[in-house]
Formats: C-alpha cells, sequence, structure tokens
C-alpha cells in the first residue's frame, strides 16, 4: 500500500516537468580531446570503435583523466546581502560553449568560528538544479559549523549557453558528450578543492545528490585531499539510471534502436562509480537511498551496497521511506539533510550534531 502511494506520488512529481527535450542519438566522437588520451593510431574510422579505444584507454589511467591541471586564476567575487559570496575560476576542460567554461562555486562559511579552516564541504547539487538548489543544505553545514562551497554543475544555470532551458548536455543520448562532461564536473570539482585548500581549510567532504553524488564518487576516487563523502541516491552503473530511471526516459528514447544497455555501461564505465570502490577504502562513506526510488531504482542502489560490502570498503547506510522526489518534500528533506549534516560534522570535525 505505502509503495504504491509512494510511487504514485513519484510520477506526479515527475509530471510537473513538461519541457523534456527527446534529442537524438549521437556517438559525439567530436568529443574526444587530444590531450593525453587520444585514440591509438591504429584505431578504425568507425566512430563505435574509436569511442571503445578511448574508453579502454581511458580505464589505464583514470587519474591522467580526472587530474586537471593547475591554476592560480581563481577570484573570490563581493559578499552577497546574506553573506555568501561567489568564486569563480576556468574550468580544466573548453568545451565549445563559452558560458560553459567559467565554473561558478557559491561559498557559505559558519556564522560564528567565521575563520575557522577546519572543515569544509564541497556540495554537487542534483541534474538540473537551479541557483538555489542545495542552498538550504549548505546553510544548514554552516549551522553545523562547517563552510559550504556550492558547486554550479557544467551547462547548469550561469553556465548554460543561451539554446538550452534544460541542463541537456551532461546527460543525453549523445554518448562521448555525456561522458566528456561528466569529467568535466569532476575536473571542476577538483579545482574548486585546491582552492579550498588553498584557502586554509584542512578537513575536507564533498557531498553529492543523484547526478551530483555520482560524480561526488568519482572525484572522491581521484582526490587525496577528500576525508568524508556523502553520497545521496546512489547507483553502481550510470548507463542503468539512465536507460531504467523515471526522470531519464526521454534520454532513454534517444538510445532505444541505436545501442543497448550492455554496450552503453562498457562505453560509460569512466563516469561509473563500480569502478572506483577500491580507491575509497580509506574515506569516510555515507550511502543514502530512498527506498521508493524510481529514478534511481532501488534494486541499483542496493546492488552498489552489496558491491561495498563484498569489497570490504567501509561504510554508513541510511535508506529512507520515500522517492527520489519526494525526498525533496517535507518531512524528508529535512531528515535527509539533518543525516548528511551529522555525518559531515562527525566526520570532519568530530563531534555528534
Amino acid at each position: 500500500m505505502l509503495e504504491s502511494l509512494m510511487h504514485a506520488w513519484e510520477r506526479h512529481l515527475v509530471s510537473i516537468t513538461k519541457d523534456r527535450v527527446v534529442r537524438p542519438f549521437e556517438w559525439g566522437d567530436a568529443w574526444m580531446p587530444a590531450d593525453g588520451h587520444p585514440p591509438p593510431a591504429n584505431a578504425s574510422s568507425d566512430p563505435l570503435s574509436r569511442i571503445t579505444a578511448y574508453v579502454d584507454d581511458v580505464m589505464t589511467d583514470t587519474d591522467a583523466f580526472y587530474t586537471p591541471g593547475p591554476t592560480s586564476d581563481y577570484t573570490r567575487h563581493a559578499a552577497a546581502e546574506d553573506g555568501s559570496c561567489m568564486v569563480t575560476f576556468p574550468s580544466a576542460l573548453e568545451t565549445p560553449h563559452p558560458s560553459n567554461n567559467t565554473v561558478y562555486a557559491r561559498l557559505f562559511t559558519p556564522r560564528r568560528n567565521a575563520h575557522d579552516r577546519r572543515a569544509a564541504v564541497l556540495v554537487l547539487p542534483q541534474w538540473n538544479a537551479d541557483a538555489g538548489g542545495h542552498v538550504g543544505l549548505c546553510r544548514l553545514l554552516t549551522m553545523g559549523g562547517m563552510t559550504a562551497l556550492r558547486l554550479s554543475l557544467p551547462y547548469h544555470d550561469l553556465r548554460m549557453p543561451p539554446e538550452l532551458h534544460r541542463a541537456d548536455y551532461i546527460v543525453s543520448a549523445n554518448v562521448m558528450r555525456t561522458l566528456q562532461v561528466c569529467r568535466q564536473a569532476v575536473l571542476d570539482a577538483r579545482r574548486a578543492i585546491a582552492w579550498l585548500h588553498r584557502e586554509g581549510y584542512e578537513r575536507i567532504g564533498i557531498l553529492g545528490s543523484s547526478l551530483g553524488s555520482c560524480l561526488s564518487l568519482l572525484t572522491t576516487a581521484h582526490e587525496p585531499l577528500i576525508r568524508a563523502q556523502a553520497l545521496n541516491h546512489i547507483s553502481p552503473y550510470f548507463a542503468d539510471v539512465v536507460w531504467r530511471g523515471l526522470s531519464t526516459a526521454h534520454v532513454r528514447e534517444g538510445l532505444d534502436g541505436h545501442i543497448d544497455l550492455d554496450l552503453l555501461r562498457q562505453l560509460w564505465r569512466p563516469i561509473s562509480p563500480a569502478w572506483y570502490l577500491d580507491r575509497i577504502r580509506d574515506r569516510k562513506t555515507l550511502l543514502v537511498y530512498a527506498k521508493y526510488d524510481l529514478t534511481f531504482p532501488v534494486d541499483l542502489s542496493r546492488k552498489l551496497v552489496r558491491q561495498f560490502t563484498e569489497q570490504g570498503v567501509p561504510f554508513e547506510l541510511k535508506a529512507l521511506s520515500c522517492g527520489h522526489y519526494s525526498i525533496g518534500k517535507t518531512p524528508f528533506k529535512f531528515l535527509d539533510g539533518w543525516i548528511l549534516m551529522s555525518f559531515l560534522r562527525r566526520t570532519l570535525l568530530g563531534s555528534a550534531a
């Protein structure tokens, strides 16, 4: 009974968004950069063969794939009326859209102990979050004594080119563009963490929701400065969420007839958490999933939990009795926020919330 009610609520909440666009399938091989991961010299001119060779090469050295070049070009802007301020810097991956190549991160600091440099959390919101997404969560983190730096993901809010009204280019039926733009998000996150470290923060965590959760784990797996990660909505495979999720049915429609799930899973290995669990054994991890999630199907969430267990990777687990969208509604949003903040406060500051 409860499952039926929660699933009906989820479908209603998804149906409110009327402007999803079914975009055509593309291999997107033009998005393969010559930046240390060019396709092998003997690679076929066939797009699939070239992309397969490229992905195989990437998986031999994901550190190279996910390590940004150094930069000192950070600008901290004047504080807004609410006390937050914007930090901007260039993205480490240049895309064809100039607006997307500047990274925007909004900084929130605790009112008390404002100069405390012990703990900071990088916050990666969900797909299609607007500029206000996760701001309340950032304020909750500051109430827990931590600085929060909220990253705008590629092609979101101020980074969105004029031809878009949704952040379609980070998750779409264009295979290689999806891979590279998610990579860009990780590179941006690592540059944001480098700035926090330069500012003197000694204990750095990361918090991600939905797409931001996946990107957070990828960042943690390649960024040694991260001590703790709170992952809100989880799956081992990027492709399976896109293929089966309620929110990505329009993306699946663009993929149908051009590629199958097994091949898509192989091509999106570099952006799938399952391949990186051995790299996060020494970090504190919180996994949160929703029992009635139709966007991150719950069997996928439980599969990732099993993989953590089977591989002996330490973690804490919370399963909430709600869905993907209803987790943002009262009372679940307050419970979820408290769980995330409490974990990060305890692991970064050594205190119970």
